[in-house]
């Protein structure tokens, strides 16, 4: 294989870890020089495919990926996508699913930290994204650089630099057709349409937003380690200005992807208002609670006594009020559950959420 050039990827940061490292591979350009720039640093290290199912021809990119691993001599864990794909956006439903087999794969491994090769002009998109939608500090920031057991080395490296080092090595990376989808994805939009409409506009202004962002990134560093020192305390919680607090509730949560904005602020109202006891359900199948002296976020609590049916005269009947199952309904066909995050109750009005309506 052709070796790098003298000075590959001067502004990568290589991770700090005793044990062996997981690389998430796409195939593409970023992953692709990540992998080969770790391995030539000698660290030992796993590579993380995974296939999401989602063109026709994925199979043939968790193929590449195999021969690249081959080639460099780094075990490699892959898997492919066997269950429906969640509701919502695509881009979303696929990022959860992928950190959910990373995860598994850094266990199965033995790894301490998930290596991701998010680059400089990431952090810039990332950034205009948050921007575009309304955002906070952390928004701005884009993605951190460390988040165990997620580091990501090329955060200062630009994808220029990615593209000569590849050069020089001598390797062909895939290319996601989705990235070009400006039609459909934001990120491809900002990409191809707004960043250089800006840079011809404002020459150098990705640099000057790259630098924005990294300032913000110290900010909520500082921010994060704010959060960190409250570990729960209900009382130190309370006191606390309510941009620190919303930053423990994400780290409470520690999930990816993190709480919107609305979960945040009903733990919020929890804290603030709710009594001993109290709780709110958020995604993923969690549950914050209010304990005597701490807040407290893990799995719903599980329903011990078995659902029963019970039916009665609706009271509402007499005046025409009344929510009634259709008359032509095979009573064989009710199944009885217990109420799950995201269920909804489809009405001649339209769907809602059930938690909203109980």
């Amino acid at each position: 294989m052709a070796q790098a050039s003298a000075a590959p990827l001067a502004n990568a940061v290589p991770p700090e870890s005793a044990r062996p490292l997981l690389v998430a591979v796409s195939g593409g350009p970023d992953s692709t020089a990540l992998l080969r720039w770790l391995e030539g640093l000698g660290r030992p290290l796993v590579a993380a495919h995974f296939d999401h199912a989602l063109r026709d021809d994925s199979a043939a990119d968790a193929a590449h990926v195999a021969r690249l691993c081959a080639e460099l001599g780094v075990e490699l864990v892959s898997e492919r996508r066997r269950v429906p794909m969640p509701a919502g956006s695509v881009q979303a439903a696929a990022r959860t699913l992928r950190y959910d087999f990373l995860e598994r794969a850094r266990a199965g491994a033995g790894c301490e930290l998930i290596a991701i090769a998010h680059t400089a002009d990431d952090v810039v998109e990332g950034a205009l994204i948050h921007l575009l939608r309304g955002s906070g500090l952390a928004g701005l920031r884009g993605m951190p650089e460390r988040r165990p057991p997620y580091v990501r080395p090329l955060l200062h490296t630009w994808r220029a630099e990615i593209d000569a080092y590849l050069a020089g090595c001598g390797l062909t990376a895939l290319q996601d057709p989705s990235n070009a989808r400006v039609d459909r994805y934001a990120r491809a939009r900002v990409r191809h349409v707004l960043l250089p409409a800006l840079e011809r506009e404002r020459p150098g202004i990705t640099r000057r937003v790259r630098a924005v962002a990294a300032r913000a990134a110290a900010m909520q560093e500082r921010l994060e380690a704010e959060a960190t020192a409250l570990g729960g305390d209900r009382r130190r919680l309370r006191e606390a200005p309510r941009i620190v607090r919303l930053e423990a509730y994400r780290q409470l949560y520690g999930r990816l992807p993190a709480l919107e904005r609305r979960h945040l602020d009903a733990v919020d109202r929890l804290l603030l208002e709710g009594r001993t006891g109290d709780g709110v359900d958020l995604p993923g199948g969690r549950r914050a609670r209010l304990l005597p002296e701490r807040l407290e976020v893990g799995g719903a609590a599980p329903h011990t006594a078995p659902p029963r049916l019970e039916a009665r005269i609706c009271p509402g009947c007499a005046t025409g009020r009344g929510l009634h199952l259709r008359p032509d309904l095979d009573p064989a066909t009710l199944r009885v559950g217990v109420r799950r995050p995201g269920l909804r109750l489809r009405t001649t009005a339209g769907t809602r959420k059930l938690q909203d309506l109980l």
